[in-house]
Formats: C-alpha cells, sequence, structure tokens
C-alpha cells in the first residue's frame, strides 16, 4: 500500500505498525518523532498504531550539538 513519509510517496507493507515501519527504514526509534496525519504519536503507541493507505507521516530525527 502507498503512504507518504516525508512528503515522499513510499510502498509498505498493509498494516504495517509505526514500529515496524522505523525498523523497515533502518531508523532508531529512540531518536526520533513520529506525525501520523498531524498528529503526534506517542512512542509507547508505536507498536499499536498501524498505517492505512493515503497515511501521511513526517518522521523528524533528532541531532545533538553545540
Amino acid at each position: 500500500m502507498e503512504v507518504i513519509i516525508n512528503g515522499k510517496s513510499e510502498q509498505v507493507s498493509d498494516g504495517i505498525s509505526v514500529s515496524k515501519l522505523l525498523e523497515h527504514l533502518k531508523i532508531k526509534p529512540v531518536a526520533v518523532a513520529v506525525e501520523l496525519n498531524l498528529e503526534i504519536v506517542p512512542k509507547s503507541d508505536y507498536n499499536k498504531r498501524t498505517l492505512k493507505m493515503g497515511d501521511k507521516l513526517e518522521i523528524i530525527s533528532f541531532v545533538g550539538g553545540g
């Protein structure tokens, strides 16, 4: 199925969870925030929230520095 991740169309498995999506993209969940259809997804819900066709995600990485 097709979802939009950071403005780009991506093909993912039907019903994939946010957690599995991050794993598929090789992104560590500790260092990101995920917005799904304009709503921040709590890290505690990453395993429970499943994606549907046409969902729009923004995945924001935290960068340290000084």
